[in-house]
Parts: C-alpha cells; structure tokens; sequence
C-alpha cells in the first residue's frame, strides 16, 4: 500500500467513526426518549409509586430533610459564597476519589512485604463424641493416667485452640509435679463441630463430658485471659467435679449487673478505642462483627491478623510476638483455631463475653446459705450444728499483673 493510499484509507476509517458517533448518539436520544415516555410520564409505574407526590416519595423526602437538617451545622464550616449541596457533592466525591487511590496503592505497593498465608494442615487431633453426636477434639500433655497426681483441664482463648495448652508450661515441669494436662477446642474451634446453641452451661457440660470420656473424677480447672469465662462456668454449674481452679488474668463480664456504674467506668477506661468499640458490637450489634472478623484474622492473611491482635496487646506482649520460635508456634495455634474458616462460632464467643452469663461471680462466694424462717427450719437449726453453705467450696487461685 502507497502512501496516497494509506492517506485515502485513513480518510475512511475517520469518516467511518464519525459516522458511527453519529449514529450512536442519535441512537441514545431515542433510547431516552422512549424511557421518558414509557417510563419516566406522569402516568407511568415509577412515577406513580415512587415519583415525588407519591407515598414512598414523601416518605424519603421527609426522611431525607430531617437528616439534612440535623446535619446543617456542619454547612458553617464551608465557604458563605458556596451552595452547600454543591460543595458537600463536591468533597464527597474527592474524599471517594482519594480513599480508592489510597486503597489501591496499599494494596498493590510493590515495595510492600509479602504476607505470609493461613495454611490449613491436615487433621491431627484425637476426639470423643459427647451424648448430643458433636465430636471435640482435645490434647493431652504431661503424665499419663495411671501416674497423674493431679489432672488439669484448660479452655482456651478466643483466637487459639487445644494446641496452645498453658503457654510456657514446658512437659518437664508437668512430669514433675505429675500433672495430666487436657486441653480442648471449643465448639466451632479448630475439630470440634460447633454448638447449635451454645452458652456457658452447655460450656461447662463439655468440659464434664470429657472428663468422663477420659475417665478423670476430681480436676482442676485454669482460665486464662478470654478463656477463664468458661472456668467461672465450671465453677458455677459443675463445682462438684472440681478440685480447684486457677485464673491468670481473668476477664470479667464488664456489664455485670453487680457492678456499680464507677466499677464499669473505671474498667471501661482501661481499655482502647478500637476494644471498645467490639465489645459494644458484640453486644448490641453482634452480627457486624462477621464483617471484621472476615477482614482481620479470617482472611487469610498473617499480617491482617497482627493487626487484628494489636487491639489489646500491649508492648511486651508484641515484643514477644517477634521471638522467631514464639512466633511459630503462635502461628501454628491460630491456624488451628480457624481451620473452619467459620466466622459464627467467634461471634458467639465474642457476644458471650459481654451478654448475660446466667450468673454473677458472687454466686461463687462461699456464704451460709439463707434459710426460709419457718417452724421446720427453726427446729432443725435447733437441733443440728451443721451449716448449709452456697458458693464453690473448694480453693480458687487469681494472678494478676496491672504492669
């Protein structure tokens, strides 16, 4: 091909185009012009149902204008020569604009380090079916049966699992003191099926199950952090089965009902913004936490669990997180705890922690049980020297470090 002809060829494509432009725009009116008269009339469907004479019309412009108006002291803060409707448009679609850049360049910043991936091993653990046909998996560590002197049983926190047993207990210390240690998973955690209707109680029924299953009487029960709830629940709905029990920073229900107003003041300040704001969540919008839950530590991603953890860490715990074998292992029981990729079971948790356990701590406190004042127990205190008490009789151990 000459250069005339290419020139001649170029010619056409252009007048081509054009005409195709054309064509389309003209094509475009008409498409608008049928909506308008089909769709968009006075006489129209839309218009009758959702037009601005019509009930759901009214009902979102009323909606809207009280929205504006509570909203309209914020127009002092914008220009006097500018229409606030023009200039909230404006910084709107601006602070869209700059929030997608930011996003965008966050996420695909070369420069950034790779972050390591949740891997899901293969199953491992040992279970035992309970009465109802769930199965829970559980671990056990120091002597065995036939040597154990005294036997432990340990819930586990919120994001762990059966692997994390009571860290930094090493098996040599166990075997000394001739201690059988079990950990388990908690319904929905790592490989025990989850609960239909989980609560304290049936909490503290698992824990009697699987004491019969591996054939323990007498225990002691240890909690730690998150965790300890569910040893409050042994306490509470099976003191029979207990020897003792330990706590290690225990938590507390912070909306206890016994709690003075300055009591929760002072325990709500101890805590962070973002901390806050879950255990709020948790207990009156529990099912927005499925979307955190799924962008932190559901997602995959170690990194976005780091800083789903940052929330309640403080210096030395992060500090301990960098320890390359910590770390590992770390790891490892937070793989195991999400293996379901299951995000109810951890709202459950979360909204237990801060909904109604079904009792008070104080129910735990040995106390003389009060007597109806009646002839038949007047006699019988008159006669027998023996007293009834309520509460957990057996010793409960607390640790707790406010450095």
């Amino acid at each position: 091909m000459n250069q005339r002809e290419w020139v001649r060829f170029k010619i056409c494509v252009r007048e081509f185009m054009i005409g195709v432009s054309e064509l389309s725009v003209e094509f475009a009116k008409g498409c608008r012009d049928i909506v308008k008269q089909s769709l968009v009339n006075e006489d129209s469907l839309i218009v009758r149902k959702f037009g601005k004479s019509s009930y759901i019309g009214k009902r979102v412009r009323d909606s809207c204008n009280k929205i504006f108006e509570k909203l309209s002291f914020f127009n002092q803060y914008l220009p006097e020569d500018k229409d606030p409707l023009h200039a909230w448009s404006v910084i709107l679609l601006v602070s869209l604009l700059a929030f997608s850049a930011l996003y965008v360049n966050f996420e695909h910043d070369p420069s950034a380090p790779l972050m390591k991936q949740v891997f899901l091993h293969p199953a491992s653990a040992t279970r035992i079916v309970l009465p109802d046909g769930r199965y829970i998996a559980y671990k056990e560590q120091g002597v065995s049966a036939d040597r154990a002197r005294f036997s432990i049983i340990a819930p586990h926190t919120f994001l762990s699992s059966r692997l994390a047993g009571i860290p930094g207990v090493k098996d040599s210390l166990l075997e000394e003191f001739g201690i059988r240690l079990l950990t388990y998973d908690l319904p929905g955690f790592g490989e025990s099926d989850p609960h239909p209707k989980r609560n304290l109680e049936s909490s503290a029924i698992d824990i009697s199950f699987l004491a019969d299953a591996l054939g323990v009487d007498k225990f002691w029960v240890i909690g730690y952090s998150s965790g300890s709830k569910h040893a409050w629940a042994a306490l509470r709905y099976i003191p029979d089965r207990l020897a003792g029990a330990a706590m290690f920073a225990p938590m507390v229900n912070p909306y206890d009902p016994l709690m003075t107003n300055e009591e929760r003041r002072r325990t709500w300040n101890k805590w962070t913004r973002k901390r806050k704001l879950m255990y709020f969540l948790a207990r009156r919008f529990p099912r927005l936490l499925s979307f955190f839950y799924q962008r932190s530590f559901l997602s995959g991603k170690h990194g976005q669990i780091d800083r789903w953890l940052s929330l309640s860490l403080g210096s030395r715990d992060k500090a301990l997180l960098e320890d390359p074998i910590y770390e590992e292992f770390w790891q490892r029981d937070v793989e195991e705890s999400i293996r379901q990729g299951n995000v109810k079971p951890f709202v459950e948790e979360a909204a237990l922690q801060v909904s109604n356990w079904g009792f008070s701590l104080l129910d735990l406190k040995l106390q003389k049980r009060k007597l109806n004042r009646n002839v038949l127990n007047w006699l019988k205190a008159m006669f027998t020297e023996t007293q009834e008490y309520t509460g957990f009789l057996g010793p409960i151990h607390i640790w707790h470090c406010n450095c």
